[in-house]
């Protein structure tokens, strides 16, 4: 399988670390449904999560070009980069809009593994993806905000330092846009568990660490808020470019796998005294999946060139994470369909991987709404959300 040459030294020397963590390990922690703490921490001493984290504050200072091969072989090499990718973009939100004191304060802790921020508060039950309906509200009280209310799909809440959190700071009726009047705040997760804030997991069909977090009269200093209050939706807009060029280097990675290890099994499963990789209704999922992967990759590549040189890549971005995710999925399919029935054993890896890579045909933007986007903004046509 050919593949683009860079970032060499990275992409080998994850690899390298993935082969720590073979399939026994995920389809452990898939049955107990554990967070794979050793896989984290061993991406966390090597610097990886800290790929986008500048040097002055104890990262690496790179590129989201390195920070998207990091985690394409994670995925690749079977492993699950879903424990803690959202380390890679949630800090970005600190980086760009905090004050220096709060960069000085989480991100060396961040970077180091000290802390860790996981946990990103923005959806909820009733809101959905319509973000600027939340209701969860922080009201200010002298130096500090009162926080009631509830978020869900919190993924990793359980394993989280801290959170970013976006809550309503003023009422819906009360602003001209209805995107004004949401804020942005670090939530000190080991505190607030002792003054209001509770966690509750949702069980899924992958292991996902998923959960919902309920705020009641939890107290977040004011110090806390990022940038300036009712300015938070732009903020936290202005994270997603890279967080969707991200997952789809993730689903590109993963559609890699399972393409070669659907290829692997057709060559060496014999049936009628032949491989089963002879049949054209083999070859041929298999062969669109690879060819649907690669388009996909490019897509991520000039997403990302985009995003490096500073350029508007909303579109490219969007495109890039529907195209590899339905490439990813595409893949799982003819995977599971070339291994028949041990496609749905256990031991083969095939059904974690199909189960790991389904979520990204709605999470963290469904395709549906890539496509209203690219239906207004590109297309020119009317709003239809």
């Amino acid at each position: 399988m050919e593949d683009f040459d860079d970032h060499k030294d990275i992409r080998e020397a994850v690899r390298k670390l993935c082969e720590q963590f073979p399939g026994e390990y995920w389809r452990k922690a898939d049955a107990e449904r554990a967070y794979p703490a050793e896989f984290v921490k061993a991406l966390t001493d090597a610097g990886y999560l800290a790929t986008l984290i500048p040097e002055e504050y104890g990262g690496s200072g790179l590129t989201l070009s390195a920070a998207a091969a990091v985690l394409e072989e994670v995925q690749r090499a079977g492993c699950n980069g879903a424990a803690c990718h959202a380390q890679m973009y949630v800090m970005g939100t600190v980086l760009r809009h905090g004050n220096e004191s709060q960069k000085e304060k989480y991100l060396p802790k961040v970077a180091s593994g000290e802390l860790r921020l996981q946990a990103f508060g923005v959806t909820e039950p009733t809101s959905g993806t319509d973000t600027s309906s939340i209701r969860t509200f922080a009201k200010r009280e002298g130096d500090h905000y009162v926080v009631n209310g509830q978020k869900i799909w919190t993924s990793r809440a359980e394993y989280s330092d801290l959170m970013i959190l976006l809550a309503r700071t003023t009422p819906k009726d009360q602003v001209a846009k209805r995107t004004d009047g949401l804020s942005v705040f670090i939530v000190d997760m080991q505190e607030a568990k002792k003054a209001g804030l509770t966690i509750r997991p949702i069980r899924t069909m992958m292991n996902h660490s998923t959960t919902e977090v309920f705020f009641d009269n939890v107290k977040v200093p004011a110090e806390n808020l990022v940038g300036e209050e009712g300015k938070g939706f732009r903020y936290i807009l202005s994270g997603m470019n890279a967080e969707r060029i991200l997952i789809a280097a993730e689903c590109v990675g993963d559609a890699k796998w399972l393409i070669e290890k659907a290829s692997n099994y057709a060559k060496d499963r014999n049936v009628f005294g032949r491989p089963i990789g002879a049949n054209q209704g083999i070859q041929f999922p298999i062969a669109r999946a690879y060819a649907n992967m690669r388009a996909a990759e490019l897509m991520v590549r000039e997403a990302t060139r985009l995003y490096e040189s500073g350029k508007d890549c909303g579109a490219e971005a969007n495109m890039a994470k529907m195209l590899a995710a339905d490439a990813s999925n595409e893949a799982a399919n003819a995977c599971i369909q070339t291994h028949g029935g041990f496609g749905f054993a256990e031991e083969y890896d095939v059904e974690r991987k199909f189960r790991e890579t389904r979520l990204y045909q709605v999470a963290p933007i469904s395709t549906n709404l890539i496509l209203s986007y690219l239906s207004e903004h590109v297309l020119g046509m009317p709003r239809s959300y």
